[in-house]
């Protein structure tokens, strides 16, 4: 597994290389910089009941990012569908930057985060004490505090340079729009939270498979909607 540093330089090179050529899939990929900067800061603040356990489920949702990505980079049939929805999207030129956002923030929290939390938990899930599992769930949550302090940022450095009358919806909602931004994704994290749970009570691999397949339909469902929402 790469360190949080070599996992930032990925995330900041490819980012910069996309914004240079005009390739849409920059506007997720900085947004998520941004937001992966500020989680490494606040683990390194102590802001995290188990620094070492976040540290690792944060590594394990960037390889599932990079991992979709490689892979649809080389057109291989093992794109997950989410990820393909939503880099096949940024081709389109007439997509908002906010479209364009949130079909990542779709395919990466509503598919990529319940897997990388059972990941992260399934070896240890069955033997931890209810209270060492709600310390678990306190600091998943505690994420969507960092995500809530990036989106001003976000707006002005991301959103805003792609769509200059945003600026103006700040100026006259009083940046009411990103307070929504950042409900919707928190509300995405939460539900997840209980999408990997199940994945970690199923029975057998078959019952874990079909979990995994609806998840992915109602991701696959949002997504179309994203793409024809604005």
């Amino acid at each position: 597994m790469q360190t949080i540093d070599l996992v930032l330089h990925r995330m900041i090179q490819c980012a910069d290389a996309w914004e240079k050529t005009g390739d849409q899939r920059c506007i997720f990929l900085r947004c998520y910089s941004m937001m992966s900067t500020n989680m490494a800061t606040a683990i390194t603040e102590g802001h995290f009941h188990d620094p070492i356990w976040i540290s690792k489920l944060m590594l394990r949702f960037a390889e599932y990012y990079f991992e979709a990505l490689d892979n649809y980079e080389r057109h291989s049939a093992q794109t997950s569908p989410p990820w393909q929805q939503a880099h096949d999207a940024t081709l389109h030129s007439s997509l908002h930057v906010l479209q364009c956002l949130l079909l990542g923030v779709n395919a990466h929290i509503n598919y990529d985060l319940p897997l990388s939390l059972y990941d992260c938990l399934r070896d240890e899930w069955p033997t931890l004490h209810p209270d060492q599992q709600q310390l678990r769930q306190e600091d998943h949550e505690k994420v969507n505090q960092v995500i809530a302090s990036t989106i001003d940022a976000v707006q002005d450095t991301v959103i805003e340079p792609h769509a200059p009358v945003m600026a103006i919806v700040d100026r006259v909602m009083g940046r009411m729009d990103e307070w929504l931004l950042s409900q919707l994704i928190s509300s995405w994290r939460n539900e997840v939270w209980s999408v990997a749970i199940s994945l970690l009570d199923a029975t057998d691999p078959s019952e874990w498979e079909g979990i995994r397949q609806q998840q992915e339909q109602r991701v696959l469902e949002r997504g179309e909607s994203l793409k024809g929402a604005l």
